[in-house]
C-alpha cells in the first residue's frame, strides 16, 4: 500500500487543526476545510499588522493535508483489500492532492510577500534579506524587530486614491 507519513504526529496535527475555523462546504473550493481564525488583512496594511495577525504564518494547508492523510491512513486500516482501499479512499486522495498544491502556492505567495514588504520597510537589500532570513532562525516577530534596529526603518508612506486635494491659494 502506499502512504506518504507512516508517522504522522497526530497530536500535533489534530491541535493545528483546532486553531482553524470550519469552513462550510463550497462547491468550487470542496477540498478546503478549515480557514484561519482571523480574516487576512489588506495588501496595504502595516508589516506588523500582518505578522501580528498571521498573515504571513506557515501556510495552514500543510496541516489539512496531513489532516486529509490521517484520514487515509484510517481508512486503509479499516480496508479489507485494496480495491476497497482505492474505492473508499478516491475522494480523500483528491482532496490531498489538491492542498498540497494549495499548500506550494501558498508558501510560494507568502515568501515573495514577506520578502516585498521587508524590502520595502527596511533600509536593506535583497542580498542581505537573503542572507540575514536564512541564518536568522527565529520567528518573524523577532526577525521585524532585528531588521528594525539593524537596518532602520523607511518610512511608508500609503499611496493615496482618488482625485488629488485642491490647493488653497
Amino acid at each position: 500500500m502506499y502512504k506518504v507519513f507512516d508517522k504522522i504526529n497526530e497530536k500535533l496535527v489534530l491541535s493545528e487543526i483546532q486553531k482553524l475555523k470550519p469552513l462550510k462546504y463550497n462547491q468550487f473550493y470542496w477540498w478546503r476545510r478549515f480557514a484561519p481564525k482571523n480574516s487576512p488583512l489588506s495588501k496595504n496594511a502595516p508589516l506588523w499588522d500582518m505578522i501580528v495577525n498571521g498573515d504571513l504564518d506557515f501556510s495552514h494547508y500543510y496541516w489539512q493535508a496531513l489532516y486529509s492523510e490521517i484520514e487515509i491512513n484510517e481508512k486503509y486500516k479499516r480496508s479489507k483489500d485494496h480495491h476497497m482501499y482505492l474505492e473508499t479512499t478516491s475522494i480523500d486522495r483528491e482532496r490531498r492532492a489538491k492542498l498540497w498544491a494549495d499548500f506550494e502556492k501558498d508558501e510560494k505567495a507568502k515568501l515573495a510577500l514577506i520578502k516585498k514588504l521587508f524590502l520595502r520597510n527596511f533600509f536593506i537589500t535583497s542580498e542581505e534579506y537573503e542572507k540575514e532570513i536564512i541564518s536568522f532562525g527565529d520567528d518573524l516577530r523577532e526577525f521585524y524587530l532585528y531588521c528594525k534596529l539593524t537596518y532602520g526603518k523607511r518610512q511608508v508612506i500609503p499611496s493615496r486614491r482618488g482625485r488629488p486635494p485642491k490647493k488653497k491659494k
